[in-house]
């Protein structure tokens, strides 16, 4: 029997490009988004293993399509969350950080759980969410963006020990890409760029190995490693950074 995959945010960018990769493999793909016509794109190219259904996860019956699409595929054996916001915020426009908050925490929250909840009963399964190296340090130029992401690496570990103090046999992926080629990204000047079809490969090399957390990308695991070693009188005067 094929292997079961639902993917939260594949429209676009790494998302989509994963959504490939498993539709290659030849699992039965569930794929959600806020958009109905890059969803059909997707399911045109292998109508009998791809399930659509459109959801917003700030919205309130996000959970329910979750369901509903989970029983088109005809269950869940992987979930991942690759739904997220983020910008550039400098001048803190409050607008721009409370939108990033509804979607990488309310959004993150109320799917991420409902997996949870439907693995718990089913009684195994796989949460794999993409975070990012942005919630290693809180970033002066992207506030909400890495305060969130911080976030979701920190509920990740809440719910893997959760898990295990009710022995559940439910593991977690937590990704932490840096920057990578996608419409989230406007312009192609960040440093150490990556393809988001080698990032979307090495995602699925993680999920396959259940590997609990993932810095993609050597050059990241060497900047993260640095990251974490700068005292924050120092980190405080620095500039441009950006993620």
């Amino acid at each position: 029997m094929s292997k079961k995959v639902i993917i939260i945010g594949a429209t676009s960018g790494i998302g989509r490009e994963v959504a490939k990769l498993y539709i290659a493999r030849g699992f039965r793909v569930g794929i959600a988004g806020r958009r109905a016509e890059e969803l059909e794109a997707i399911r045109k190219e292998a109508p009998q293993q791809v399930f659509t259904e459109v959801i917003d996860v700030t919205k309130e019956d996000a959970d329910t399509h979750l369901l509903s699409l989970i029983n088109k595929v005809g269950g869940m054996d992987i979930y991942l969350h690759s739904s997220g916001i983020g910008k550039q915020n400098p001048t803190l426009t409050p607008d721009i950080e409370l939108k990033t908050g509804a979607t990488n925490v309310e959004g993150f929250i109320r799917m991420v759980t409902a997996a949870y909840h439907y693995f718990a009963q089913q009684g195994h399964g796989q949460i794999a969410a993409i975070s990012s190296i942005a919630g290693t340090k809180g970033l002066g130029i992207a506030p909400a963006y890495s305060a969130t992401k911080c976030f979701q690496n920190t509920y990740l570990d809440a719910l893997d020990q959760l898990a295990h103090m009710n022995r559940l046999n439910i593991h977690f992926t937590d990704i932490r890409p840096g920057f990578v080629a996608t419409p989230l990204l406007k312009d192609d000047s960040y440093p150490l760029l990556m393809k988001a079809t080698d990032v979307a490969s090495s995602i699925v090399k993680a999920i396959d190995k259940r590997k609990r957390t993932v810095i993609i990308d050597w050059r990241y695991r060497i900047l993260v490693f640095f990251w974490r070693l700068i005292p924050r009188c120092i980190w405080l005067r620095l500039k441009n950074v950006k993620n």
